[in-house]
C-alpha cells in the first residue's frame, strides 16, 4: 500500500507545474504518528518561476499532500516572502518594495482579494519568516532584522514596526519560523540549527543536526516540531518529538515516504507559521530531593534561581536558608553549589571535586558546575550557542555584585576570563547524585 500511496504522490508533485487546479487525493495507509498538534493541514504558499502564487495543504499527520492550487501572476519580480495567516501573505520585490497579498479563497481554486504595496524600497532581505506570534524576522548580509506585526492584515509602517537588528553572523541557507521567536535553518555545510530569540544581541543557538542537511534549498515549519525541506525539488517531511529540548536525536525522517518526490519547482515556499503546536507529554512530577540525596536537573535549576530571584548577600560566613527553609548554606560561590546540589554540607571550591566527577566541559548539562580551585565556582545553566562553547552560567559573585547570572564562552571570549578567573583554570563538575529529569 506504502509504495502505491509514493506512486500517486509522484504523479501529484508532477501536477504543480500544470495549469489544472483540481483537488489530489493521497493514499490511505496507517497514518504516522502525529508530531503536532495542527488546526487542519499544513498550508504552505510559494511562488512559481513565471511568479505565479501557489497554494499546498498537507497533512501533518501522514505527510500527504492533500491539493496544490495555482493561483495567478503577482505581478512583480519576488524576491522573500512570509505568510502572515491563512489568507495573508507578504512578499518582497527584487527592487526593495513590499507587498501585501490577500488570498480570497483556496479551496478549490486559489483567488486573490488585492495586492498592496506596503513600502517602495529598503526591503532587501535575501530571506523573510513570519513566527506567528507578532514577529516578522528577515536576514541580509549576516545580520538578523525583527518586526513587530500588529495587525493580521498590516497596513504598513504603523502595522510593522519597532525594528531592531538582534546580532551579526546568520550565514543561513535558509531559514524558518517554528514558533513564537524559534527560528530553524539550514547552513550550506548541512547543519540544522535551531534559534530562540529573546531580544537583541540576546539569543540560543542549537545544534539538532551537524550535518546531512545541505542539500534542503528550502525549509519551512507550521510549529509544533514538523519540518519541511525540498531536495532536488522533492518534498520532505521530518517530525521533532520534542522540539523544546535543543537536541535533533528525536527527529523522524521519512525518506521513503514523502510529500512528493518530485515537482516542487517554486522559486519561494513559506508555511503558516504557529498553526501547529507541540503538547508535551504529561508526566509526574519529580519526587523533590532530600538534603543530600539524589537531586534532579531541573530542582538544581530551580533552587538556584530562587537564590537569584532573592540576590542572596554573597559572605564567606554567613549563611542562607534554602528554598524549603528548612536547611541553611554558606553564602559564598561553593556555599551556592552546595546549596543548588542540596548537598549534604557546605563545599569549598577544595572539596567540590570530592562530591563529583570531572567531565568534558562539551559534556556540560544544566545543573552542571565550573570549578577553579583558585577559588571561584559557577553553576552552568544551558548552552547559549554550545558550536561557539557559548554558555549562561548563575554564581555567588562576590561582596559588591552578590547573585549574578552571566553569559561567557569556554574559552573566556576576548579577555580569557568567565567570572574574573582565567577560564583555563576552571574544570568541568558533575555532582554525584544528579540525575536527569
Amino acid at each position: 500500500m506504502r509504495s502505491s500511496s509514493r506512486a500517486l504522490r509522484f504523479a501529484a508533485g508532477l501536477a504543480l507545474t500544470a495549469s489544472t487546479l483540481s483537488l489530489v487525493t493521497l493514499g490511505t495507509a496507517a497514518p504516522a504518528q502525529a508530531a503536532a498538534i495542527c488546526g487542519g493541514d499544513v498550508s504552505v504558499y510559494g511562488v512559481l518561476a513565471d511568479g505565479r502564487l501557489t497554494y499546498t495543504a498537507i497533512s501533518p499527520n501522514t505527510g500527504d499532500r492533500v491539493k496544490t492550487l495555482i493561483g495567478p501572476d503577482l505581478g512583480f519580480e519576488p524576491k522573500a516572502m512570509a505568510t502572515l495567516n491563512f489568507n495573508t501573505v507578504l512578499v518582497t520585490s527584487t527592487s526593495g518594495a513590499l507587498y501585501r497579498v490577500d488570498v480570497q479563497t483556496n479551496n478549490t481554486s486559489l483567488g486573490l482579494a488585492g495586492i498592496t504595496k506596503l513600502w517602495d524600497s529598503g526591503w532587501t532581505f535575501d530571506k523573510m519568516t513570519y513566527d506567528g506570534a507578532g514577529h516578522l524576522y528577515g536576514t541580509v548580509a549576516g545580520q538578523l532584522h525583527r518586526y513587530n506585526v500588529s495587525q493580521a492584515k498590516p497596513a504598513g509602517p504603523e502595522h510593522i514596526a519597532k525594528h531592531v537588528v538582534i546580532d551579526e553572523g546568520f550565514v543561513l541557507r535558509t531559514l524558518a519560523a517554528a514558533g513564537d521567536d524559534v527560528l530553524v535553518a539550514t547552513t550550506s555545510d548541512g547543519k540544522l540549527l535551531s534559534y530562540q530569540i529573546n531580544g537583541v544581541g540576546d539569543w540560543e543557538r542549537s545544534d539538532l543536526k551537524t550535518s546531512g542537511w545541505s542539500g534542503v534549498d528550502s525549509l519551512v515549519s507550521p510549529g509544533g516540531g514538523l519540518y519541511y525541506g525540498r531536495t532536488n525539488g522533492g518534498m520532505y517531511w521530518y517530525h521533532d518529538a520534542d522540539p523544546t529540548d535543543g537536541k535533533g536525536d528525536d527527529i523522524a525522517y521519512h525518506p521513503s515516504d514523502p510529500v512528493d518526490a518530485s515537482g516542487w519547482t517554486q522559486t519561494l515556499l513559506s508555511a503558516f507559521a504557529n498553526d501547529c503546536t507541540y503538547q508535551a507529554p504529561t508526566t509526574p512530577p519529580a519526587t523533590p530531593s532530600s538534603k543530600g540525596g539524589t537531586i534532579a536537573r531541573s530542582e538544581v535549576i530551580s533552587r538556584a534561581l530562587n537564590w537569584l530571584a532573592r540576590d542572596i548577600p554573597y559572605s564567606q560566613s554567613a549563611y542562607a536558608s534554602d528554598p524549603d527553609g528548612d536547611h541553611t548554606y554558606r553564602t559564598d560561590c561553593s556555599g551556592f553549589i552546595s546549596m543548588a546540589w542540596h548537598a549534604s554540607t557546605s563545599y569549598n571550591t577544595g572539596s567540590l571535586p570530592g562530591a563529583s566527577a570531572t567531565i568534558a566541559k562539551s559534556d556540560l548539562q544544566p545543573g552542571d558546575a565550573l570549578n577553579t580551585q583558585s577559588g571561584h565556582v559557577v553553576l552552568f545553566e544551558k548552552w547559549v550557542d554550545k558550536a561557539a562553547g557559548k554558555f549562561s552560567y548563575i554564581h555567588e559573585s562576590n561582596p559588591n555584585d552578590d547573585m549574578m547570572r552571566g553569559q561567557d564562552y569556554l574559552n573566556g571570549g576576548t579577555d580569557g576570563n568567565i567570572a574574573g578567573h582565567a577560564a583555563s583554570g576552571y574544570v568541568a563538575l558533575r555532582y554525584d547524585k544528579i540525575v536527569n529529569g
